[in-house]
């Protein structure tokens, strides 16, 4: 398959749940949610991709993931059910779990409680306010696994620590998790904006990975119209599981 075949192929959500009010995909990294002025250039949404893919039906979002993180991205089929659903989200009646993989042994577990500034592009936020305050943010964490690497990525250490952590937001602020990971001086790998460059780099010549290692693995919520418990996962990939496995971590789906 040429190379560029493969990677259209590796852009492409696939379908997670779907019935007559909702449906949810597994999104890849990289790939945007909908057209965005932060990358004119760009053709290919999960939004217009998934509309496509449940015969062209309308899809109407209702949160967001940032482009390098995958998993689970829910839409509406209808805009009532939009709205009750964002209001879901916004009144943090929405459990979302996500996998990190990040540099350093982090502390068993813990809570993140640090005020972030709203962060704003200059091209798709050019009129808004820049002088609010700190919003509250709130995340919690627990680590499942760690591991000692015989590689000095940096020069001041002979070995290089990581961890795999699952993160609980509470919260929902622009890049939230990302940037409380490098509040914690424990960066998520292969993030390129709060991240580490030197441990990006060797996760990406090491392991061949390319990608910011966070992934929305579970959303938990009342189903809007049917009112009963809803728990929507992300499969990992055989990507994520190789590397884990490389790691020396378990690289079975079930032990995540």
């Amino acid at each position: 398959m040429p190379a560029d075949e493969q990677q259209r192929d590796e852009l492409r959500p696939t379908l997670l749940y779907q019935d007559e009010w909702l449906v949810a995909v597994n999104k890849p990294s990289g790939l945007l949610v909908h057209r965005s002025w932060l990358d004119k250039g760009e053709t290919r949404f999960a939004m217009q991709m998934t509309r496509d893919l449940i015969g062209g039906r309308h899809v109407y979002p209702v949160h967001r993931l940032d482009r390098p993180t995958s998993g689970v991205l829910l839409f509406a089929l209808s805009p009532e059910v939009a709205r009750s659903l964002t209001e879901a989200f916004s009144g943090r009646r929405v459990h979302k779990e996500y996998l990190a993989l990040v540099r350093g042994w982090a502390p068993e577990q813990g809570l993140i409680d640090y005020p972030l500034k709203e962060q704003l592009d200059k091209i798709a936020d050019a009129l808004a306010t820049r002088d609010k305050p700190a919003q509250e943010a709130v995340t919690s964490f627990r680590r499942l696994h760690q591991v000692e690497l015989p590689h000095a990525v940096s020069k001041q250490h002979a070995t290089s620590r990581y961890s795999l952590v699952r993160l609980f937001p509470h919260t929902g602020r622009k890049h939230q998790l990302r940037r409380h990971m490098e509040h914690l001086f424990h960066p998520m790998v292969g993030d390129t904006t709060h991240g580490d460059g030197r441990h990006n780099r060797f996760f990406r010549e090491h392991f061949g990975c390319q990608r910011l290692l966070l992934v929305a693995r579970t959303l938990s919520f009342e189903h809007p119209v049917l009112k009963v418990p809803m728990r929507i996962q992300a499969p990992l990939g055989a990507e994520l599981l190789t590397l884990f496995g490389k790691l020396g971590w378990p690289a079975s789906e079930s032990d995540y």
